[in-house]
This record gives C-alpha cells, sequence and structure tokens, in this order.
C-alpha cells in the first residue's frame, strides 16, 4: 500500500481518512484555506463583490380587496342607453346571448314569459294575462312578465340563439316574427296582425305575426346569428322565409326557381321579396328545418 506524507514528515494511508491530510491537521489545512479565500475577495472590485452578494427579492404584493374581481349581479360590458333611463348590454353573442337590463326606480320592460335568468333582490317580477280569442286560435303568447325596477335583470331566448335591439319610433312600424320576440320597453306595443291567408300559406309562416309600435326600445332574438340588411328606395332583396326575424319594408311572396317541381325537392322554392326603404332582420339558422333533422335523427335511432 502507497502511503501519504505531510510536511510535518508523519506516514499514513489515503483510505484512513478520505483526505490527503493526517485527521490532525485537518483543522490546520481548513483554517489556512479559509484565509486564502478572504484574501482572495478583498482583491476583487467593488461591483465584482457585490454580485458575488446573494439577490434578495421583495415578495409579490398582495391585491387589495377593493382589486378583487367582483361577484355582484353587476355585468362588466358595454352598456347602451334606451328611454326613461334604462341601459342595457348584450352578453355571450352570437349564439348564447344574453339580455342585461339596469332599471331605474319604478321603470319597467315587458318580456316573454320564462325568459329571466337571474334579477337584482330589488326587482318586482310580475306576470300578466292578456286574453284575447285572436291569440288563442293563432297561438300567440296570452301571458308576459313584467319587471319593475330599481336593479338588474338577465333575460335570454330558449334556443340557441343571438339578441339584438331595435329602436321603435312613432313614425314607422316592425313587424315581427311570434318566435323573435324577447322583451320590450314599457312604451312599446306589441299587436297580434294578420298578414293575409295567401302570405301565410305560401310564406311557411303563421297567419299572424306581431306589429310593434310605440316608443322604446324592442329586443329580439334568432336562431344562430343575425345578421342585417339596410334597402334603400326600391331596392330589393330576396330572404328564404324560414330566416325572417323582424322588418319594417313591403315584402311579397314568389317562387326562388321556375316551375313547382323545384319547389317541391329542394324546399327553397318560396321565398320573401323585400322592396325599400327599410331594414330586414335575418337570423342564420332556420328552427323549423333544424326541428326536422332532430326529429329524423331520432326516429333513425
Amino acid at each position: 500500500m502507497a502511503y501519504n506524507q505531510n510536511p510535518g514528515g508523519q506516514y499514513y494511508p489515503p483510505q484512513q481518512y478520505g483526505s490527503n491530510v493526517p485527521y490532525q491537521d485537518q483543522g490546520q489545512y481548513q483554517n489556512q484555506y479559509q484565509n486564502q479565500y478572504h484574501q482572495q475577495q478583498q482583491q476583487y472590485p467593488p461591483q465584482q463583490q457585490q454580485q458575488q452578494q446573494p439577490q434578495h427579492h421583495a415578495p409579490p404584493a398582495v391585491p387589495s380587496a377593493s382589486a378583487s374581481t367582483s361577484t355582484s349581479t353587476s355585468f362588466d360590458q358595454s352598456w347602451h342607453s334606451t328611454v326613461d333611463g334604462i341601459s342595457y348590454s348584450i352578453t355571450n353573442r352570437d349564439t348564447n346571448a344574453m339580455l342585461n337590463v339596469r332599471l331605474p326606480q319604478g321603470v319597467v320592460i315587458k318580456s316573454k314569459p320564462g325568459a329571466m335568468i337571474q334579477m337584482s333582490p330589488t326587482i318586482t317580477l310580475q306576470g300578466k294575462v292578456k286574453f284575447s280569442m285572436k291569440k288563442m286560435f293563432t297561438g300567440g303568447e296570452m301571458a308576459e312578465s313584467v319587471y319593475t325596477g330599481p336593479g338588474e335583470v338577465s333575460l335570454a331566448p330558449t334556443l340557441f340563439g343571438d339578441i339584438s335591439a331595435i329602436p321603435i319610433r312613432g313614425d314607422e312600424g316592425w313587424n315581427l316574427g311570434k318566435d323573435a320576440f324577447l322583451a320590450c320597453t314599457g312604451g312599446v306595443v306589441k299587436e297580434t296582425k294578420s298578414q293575409g291567408l295567401g302570405k301565410a300559406f305560401f310564406s311557411g309562416e303563421d297567419l299572424f305575426i306581431y306589429r310593434i309600435s310605440g316608443q322604446g326600445t324592442l329586443w329580439v332574438t334568432s336562431f344562430g346569428a343575425i345578421v342585417t340588411r339596410d334597402l334603400q328606395a326600391n331596392e330589393q332583396h330576396i330572404v328564404d322565409n324560414g330566416h325572417l326575424v323582424a322588418w319594417n319594408c313591403r315584402y311579397a311572396i314568389e317562387k326562388a326557381g321556375k316551375g313547382g317541381v323545384h319547389s317541391m325537392t329542394t324546399g327553397e322554392g318560396l321565398v320573401c321579396r323585400f322592396t325599400g326603404p327599410g331594414r330586414i332582420y335575418i337570423q342564420t339558422r332556420n328552427q323549423d328545418e333544424f326541428g326536422d333533422w332532430v326529429a329524423a335523427r331520432s326516429t333513425s335511432a
């Protein structure tokens, strides 16, 4: 076995201590190495010594209670003002839209039954029934929900769809499909109107539609997204009858193609031809077609 010798002349086996220094001399050499280390540290420039120091970072700031996310019924979205001091926003567009309305003290809005999602405890909700023979035979809604402020209320349609606000002025009237109504302010009047037996039969729509008049704001809903089309005077535009939401211009029903065979086989042979001036609100999906699609797959399953 090879022995090592220290500067003092002592011999020792290397495996005894796992070091080239005997046990009794290790403290001496340790002190020597520490002194050399401190001397080298003193030779560093000040900026180098500063770099050798450990970096201390302040702990991250804890957000205050005032900066926390609000969990109230206030909706942080783009708000629009209407008559009577009402403000509203439409969120979660285009196919899961929700209408949020802020009502001042004593101000009301009306909606279709079952549209309420949430509301402030200060809101007063009443259900009203308006019976008429016309609504009974045409399937029109005879009930409506009335909300009185102050507070906020959220409304939404039953199906997947969008919501749009239409300003209602006394000098113009709007036609509305019976499934398109969601809510309106207190000054808006909703009446059931006959569109004529011929139009009802050929357009595929009901014999009666809603006629909107008065002053205020009307909120309509759709199946799918909503697109608008503005028509100048005498300008014409054609829309499939199953995609109509609301319109305030003249229209006529006609065949889209030549020959009755085309209409019977494609299901797209009947359309509405609109003549301006006016605006048309169009939905991107057809509720009746979707119902037929679901029924066909339910039967096959």
